[in-house]
């Protein structure tokens, strides 16, 4: 048995390139090394040839703060000006304008001292008119009965005035219901009752505060407070009445009127006092309107108109 010669193998001459370990990843492998697109790689590309990137973020945001500082500055600068130039236009107007009010309101002071001029003037010649009217002193008596003329005499004083602390409603009540939380004070009617009983009792005239009362007189309330033909009045109120003093005292306190204000004082504490006086005097009353009455005529009677049916 002869022996074969043993023969080394043979080696292929071609060479090839090791497989990459991730090629079986081709798709995530081309986006990563192609992440930035090829449009957008190109434009920077230009943008690096052209100027070196562009200016920094941090010059532009200084910029643009100068920018607007300068801009800021101009309008304030502006407006000042503009401030400095309307200035002595507005102080002129506002000079003017005060020099208006202060002429207006001279005028209306003037005009309603001619109106209180007329007034006292009116006042006067009807006085002076009802005094000389009627012969025998009958003008003169209707003179002092309307309010005309100023009176002086014997008389009484009746002061009326709030209680101290306020009452509650009780059985006996002498308003009835008056629908007032503070029932310790006194109200307009209880001063109409006791203007009333004075001269139902003979008082020939009477003031409330210095305020002359006439037949037509009003007394009346605006809120709490008392009014006197229109004008408000403050407790304690005082009461002049001219007349016969002792006799006028005494039948006003035992009249209607007289009891009534006796039982405000019992039941409310509302304080009164009365006195007798030698010599009261009142003023005259500041308005007097004089009403005459005319005959009845036959030409006044009412028609009856009759109808057809």
């Amino acid at each position: 048995m002869c022996g074969m010669s043993q023969q080394p193998p043979v080696r292929s001459t071609s060479t090839r390139p090791p497989a990459r370990p991730d090629a079986s990843m081709s798709l995530l492998t081309n986006v990563m090394d192609h992440s930035l697109d090829d449009g957008y790689a190109e434009a920077a590309a230009r943008k690096r040839a052209a100027g070196g990137g562009g200016m920094p973020k941090t010059l532009r945001a200084r910029l643009g703060l100068a920018a607007g500082l300068v801009l800021a500055a101009l309008v304030v600068t502006v407006g000042a000006a503009q401030a400095r130039v309307a200035a002595p236009a507005v102080a002129k107007e506002r000079e003017e304008l005060i020099d208006r009010i202060d002429r207006e309101s001279d005028a209306a002071d003037e005009l309603e001292d001619a109106v209180d001029k007329l007034r006292d003037e009116v006042d006067a010649r009807r006085r002076a008119a009802l005094k000389h009217s009627g012969g025998d002193g009958q003008g003169e008596l209707i003179g002092i009965l309307s309010g005309a003329t100023e009176v002086h005499g014997p008389g009484v004083k009746l002061v009326v005035n709030d209680a101290k602390g306020s009452g509650s409603g009780e059985d006996g009540d002498p308003r009835g219901s008056s629908g007032f939380a503070d029932t310790g004070r006194v109200r307009d009617r209880d001063m109409q009752r006791v203007v009333n009983g004075l001269w139902e009792s003979g008082a020939e005239a009477v003031s409330i505060n210095g305020q002359r009362l006439t037949a037509l007189s009003a007394i009346r309330a605006a809120g709490d407070a008392i009014l006197v033909d229109n004008r408000p009045l403050v407790p304690p109120y005082t009461v002049l009445a001219v007349g016969d003093g002792e006799r006028l005292s005494t039948r006003f306190q035992n009249s209607a009127d007289g009891l009534y204000l006796h039982a405000l004082q019992e039941n409310f504490g509302i304080r009164t006092g009365i006195s007798v006086e030698d010599d009261l005097r009142l003023p005259a009353a500041p308005s007097v309107t004089v009403r005459t009455a005319q005959p009845r005529t036959e030409s006044a009677q009412p028609r009856t108109e009759k109808g057809t049916s």
